[in-house]
């Protein structure tokens, strides 16, 4: 009505726009950034010929296909080691950086690891956000290739990695 008059009670506001993760994405990512875990300078140089791959993904779905199919293709002599995880969801992250240290104490230990999952939304790839991922990711005795989700996804995990691939299959290329 002309002149009327209402009044909202709030209980709760957050951010509009993209939320809560993206704002917990940057605050974590500055962090990082701050202790150097995204230099260059740390990267290692990724072998030209591995004899032994490890990879890191879950074991079904389309990215463990991609990476076996593209490894297959491109290298004949060479073994995959394959750590099968959760790659979303509670306990996702817990399993990948318990992957990365179980790959490090083989003997002989890959040459090289490969942790990824293929697409989806902020909260699908959210595993690869977590600070237990990323700081296994980047103190990794081994190098690691990071290819998580399609191109235009980027990761925490990603800038942690001493290489980012575009997607899984780039991972394996």
């Amino acid at each position: 009505e002309k002149g009327g008059r209402y009044q909202l009670d709030l209980e709760h506001i957050q951010p509009a726009g993209q939320g809560a993760l993206a704002l917990q994405f940057e605050k974590l990512k500055a962090a990082l950034l701050a202790e150097g875990l995204f230099d260059s300078a740390r990267k290692r140089p990724i072998p030209r010929f591995p004899r032994r791959i490890g990879v890191i993904t879950s074991p079904s779905g389309a990215a463990v296909r991609d990476i076996l199919v593209t490894l297959s293709r491109r290298a004949f002599d060479m073994d995959v080691i394959f750590a099968g995880v959760k790659v979303q969801g509670d306990g996702a992250a817990e399993e990948i950086a318990a992957s990365i240290r179980r790959m490090e104490s083989l003997d002989p230990r890959p040459d090289v690891l490969i942790v990824g999952r293929g697409g989806g939304s902020i909260e699908d790839l959210w595993a690869f956000n977590e600070e237990m991922t990323v700081r296994a990711v980047a103190a990794s005795a081994i190098p690691v290739i990071a290819g998580v989700g399609h191109e235009t996804d980027t990761t925490l995990t990603d800038l942690a990695a001493d290489l980012r691939a575009p997607t899984p299959t780039g991972a394996a290329e």
